[in-house]
């Protein structure tokens, strides 16, 4: 159950930001996104359906991704830009326009704390890093805790390995700042799966902040530009995310078609960060196949997702959501470095039922294993044939906590949106 915290009334918004009387309620939402877009996509959609839910609801989402250009969002959630940084596979920052790192922390952690005291948010709403990347919203923190603003952690259902996660979030100071500075933390999973904060020294108070939200509804999203879908089902839809380290699997897909061309038409996407090589490695191999496309990048796979017979992922937190919400057979083959947050969500997804994984020797792939999964594929159960109580109600978890810690009225009649 959800620990409770003492309401604040909208009286008591008012005497604590006096200028900003009768105004919209604002949430200020800090994207840690620093590979990939699984934490921004995250991020945009419960922006998205917290202000479908509350028409007095304005979202500001702090986000060092240019491509956040490339989605379309409610005229009520807007963005601001922080300098871009980029995660490297041994885990070092490298800033992408400062000469060094330390410089581009300093400008983000300055700008975050600016845009904090311009916006005067009345929750603020930080995702994965409790600190931020380097301790960047520290002084952020300190400040919003002077003005006595309820501030919350979002972490996805799966984090990493257990031992490896608490020595990272040991070396990061994150359990005395969790204990410090958040209201609640908010895990956008099922109790019953998985739980990503097992091992890590918590105090009591600090556990009794956690709430379990459940999954993310996705829905397809429609838009005046929506261009017809490139592939006329039936297809099978293979998605390695953002596509910064999916390679392997386009490689270990396309092995599979080179072999046995009377699989089930492919549709490819590479994501964005898949390296520009590779990607035109992928498109040379691709033309020489009759049933495989390739696309670059694709800011509306959920239509992607729902068009498609069924889907090969690594397993990415939305993708995962968007495989619940659209009910599409899948064969996970997730990474395992440099965390086990894929694997871990895999496996635990195929015992429940949910999915099927695909292990793989990164060094020789099996095309024989590939060819096989993707001929079982079609035929796999789908997820709702499995009855898991609350699978997808995240975004109604997140409403009623967020009108729980600012004091907004959520009628019974209000919608929840579910996006």
């Amino acid at each position: 159950m959800a620990p409770e915290f003492s309401v604040q009334s909208r009286a008591a918004l008012q005497r604590r930001h006096p200028q900003r009387a009768g105004a919209p309620t604002r949430l200020l939402i800090y994207s840690h996104d620093s590979f990939g877009l699984g934490h921004l996509r995250r991020c945009r959609s419960i922006a998205q359906n917290l202000v479908h839910t509350y028409p007095d609801l304005e979202v500001l989402i702090l986000s060092g991704l240019p491509i956040i250009a490339s989605y379309d969002f409610d005229e009520r959630v807007r963005y601001r830009l922080v300098p871009g940084i980029i995660k490297l596979s041994n885990g070092d920052y490298k800033a992408l326009e400062a000469a060094d790192i330390r410089e581009a922390i300093e400008a983000r952690s300055q700008m975050i704390l600016e845009t904090a005291q311009d916006f005067q948010p009345d929750l603020f709403l930080i995702d994965k890093e409790p600190l931020g990347i380097r301790g960047e919203v520290t002084e952020t923190l300190k400040y919003l805790k002077e003005c006595g603003v309820p501030v919350v952690l979002g972490v996805r259902d799966v984090m990493d390995d257990p031992v490896a996660f608490a020595a990272e979030w040991e070396r990061k100071l994150a359990v005395p700042a969790l204990e410090e500075y958040f209201s609640e933390i908010w895990v956008y999973g099922l109790e019953r799966i998985y739980r990503p904060l097992q091992g890590l020294p918590l105090p009591p108070a600090v556990e009794q902040r956690i709430v379990y939200t459940s999954y993310l509804w996705r829905e397809e999203e429609l838009t005046e530009t929506t261009a017809p879908l490139p592939v006329e089902p039936p297809f099978l839809l293979v998605t390695p995310g953002g596509g910064g380290d999916g390679e392997g699997l386009v490689d270990w897909v396309l092995s599979a078609y080179e072999r046995a061309p009377e699989l089930m038409r492919a549709l490819i996407v590479c994501g964005p960060f898949m390296h520009a090589e590779s990607r035109q490695q992928i498109e040379a191999r691709a033309a020489r196949l009759p049933h495989v496309e390739v696309l670059t990048f694709e800011p509306e796979m959920q239509r992607l997702m729902m068009a498609a017979s069924a889907v090969v992922a690594m397993g990415g937190y939305n993708t995962f959501c968007e495989i619940l919400s659209f009910d599409k057979p899948s064969l996970i083959v997730p990474r395992t470095r440099p965390r086990l947050e894929q694997f871990i969500r895999a496996r635990e997804a195929e015992r429940q039922g949910l999915l099927t994984m695909l292990a793989h020797d990164a060094d020789d792939p099996d095309p024989q294993a590939m060819i096989d999964a993707l001929k079982a594929l079609p035929d796999q159960p789908h997820p709702s044939s499995v009855v898991i109580p609350g699978l997808l109600d995240g975004h109604q978890a997140i409403a009623h906590r967020f009108a729980r810690l600012t004091g907004l009225a959520l009628e019974p009649s209000a919608r929840v949106a579910r996006a």
